[in-house]
């Protein structure tokens, strides 16, 4: 039976990273998820297949937690070429389209039922368009985000928000540009540095991975 979520929506992200199954799976059980929402593009990995969609679907299953894919409307690796700017992807574009809001309407309505966490391939949030996209986009509206990291630790969106505004050198008060607008540009630098770039003719492949 899934959790029931109580008050406001709450949402988590997990990155599955390198982590064995049993370190996967333990993790998602120290936050009580009960449904796995898959944000890759391409929800397979090359070097841990017990991460490929599929074999992923199954194994949740049998530990009790449901599945979902939605890496069509909430993957970080656009197919049409108007939502990259320079060759890498641009969230906020991509953030504007009617699918990614599709896409977050599912989620909030998952929430009411379910103790969701967005998945994606990424260890770091900061590095990885579950937060950096998505999450973000939650929050604005009004879902509360946390992200479990690989040590088992759970950190809320703003604190990872706080973070990025340290990391782009943001993060003291200015009279003059309020927090929300060095926010924006800190996502906005932040997005450019880690978000998918689309193959240049023989570079060999993509430079991401979701």
């Amino acid at each position: 039976m899934p959790i029931m979520s109580t008050g406001s929506s709450e949402v988590f992200t997990i990155g599955h990273s390198t982590h064995l199954w049993e370190r996967f799976i333990a993790l998602l059980r120290s936050a009580n998820i009960t449904a796995v929402a898959d944000v890759r593009t391409s929800p397979y990995s090359r070097h841990h297949p017990h991460f490929n969609r599929e074999d992923l679907r199954e194994e949740l299953r049998l530990d009790g937690i449901s599945y979902v894919f939605l890496g069509k409307e909430l993957g970080g690796r656009p197919s049409e070429h108007r939502f990259y700017c320079d060759g890498v992807a641009d969230y906020e574009k991509m953030a504007q389209t009617a699918e990614f809001s599709k896409g977050l309407d599912r989620i909030i309505e998952g929430a009411k039922k379910y103790r969701i966490a967005l998945m994606c391939s990424e260890r770091d949030p900061l590095d990885c368009h579950r937060c950096l996209l998505v999450s973000r986009a939650l929050e604005q509206r009004g879902v509360r985000v946390s992200h479990i990291l690989d040590r088992g630790n759970i950190v809320s969106h703003a604190e990872i928000e706080d973070t990025l505004l340290k990391l782009s050198g943001r993060d003291t008060d200015d009279f003059f540009v309020p927090r929300s607008e060095r926010l924006a540009t800190a996502y906005r630098e932040r997005a450019r540095r880690v978000a998918f770039a689309e193959p240049q003719p023989g570079s060999g492949g993509p430079m991401a991975a979701e």
